[in-house]
C-alpha cells in the first residue's frame, strides 16, 4: 500500500469516526492498525484520556513497549489517580524486565482500585 494513501486512510474522518474505527481494529486484534488510527486522533485531542489509553494498549499488545510506556506516563502525569493507566504502566515495565520500577506502579494501581490486603 502506498504510504500516502495509508496515512490518508488512517487519518480519514471525524474524530468520532476515527475513534470508532480504532476500536474496531482493536477489537479485531489488529493492534498495529488501531495504533495508526489513534496516533492522529491523540494529536487532534491530546487532552482526552480515552484515545491515549487505547493507543497505549494498542502499543502494549503489539509489543511496542517503549511507545506504550511513553503514552502511559503522559496519562499518569496528567492524572495520577488513573488506576488503569498505572496498572498498564506497571505491566509494561514488567514486560521490559524493569520489575522494581513496575512494583510501585502496581501497588498504587491496587490501592486506587481498592484492592487492599486483608489482615
Amino acid at each position: 500500500m502506498n504510504t500516502t494513501y495509508d496515512a490518508t486512510y488512517y487519518a480519514h474522518g471525524t474524530p468520532a469516526e476515527r475513534w470508532e474505527r480504532a476500536q474496531l481494529f482493536f477489537d479485531a486484534k489488529d493492534y498495529a492498525a488501531a495504533a495508526r488510527v489513534l496516533v492522529g486522533l491523540v494529536e487532534a485531542v491530546p487532552e482526552q484520556t480515552g484515545p491515549r489509553l487505547l493507543l497505549a494498549r494498542s502499543y502494549y499488545h503489539s509489543a511496542q513497549l517503549w511507545r506504550a510506556e511513553t503514552e502511559l506516563r503522559t496519562i499518569v502525569e496528567r492524572d495520577p489517580v488513573e488506576h488503569y493507566a498505572r496498572l498498564m504502566l506497571g505491566r509494561t515495565l514488567q514486560r521490559q524486565g524493569r520489575y522494581e520500577e513496575a512494583e510501585s506502579h502496581l501497588r498504587i494501581a491496587s490501592a486506587l482500585a481498592g484492592d487492599f490486603e486483608q489482615r
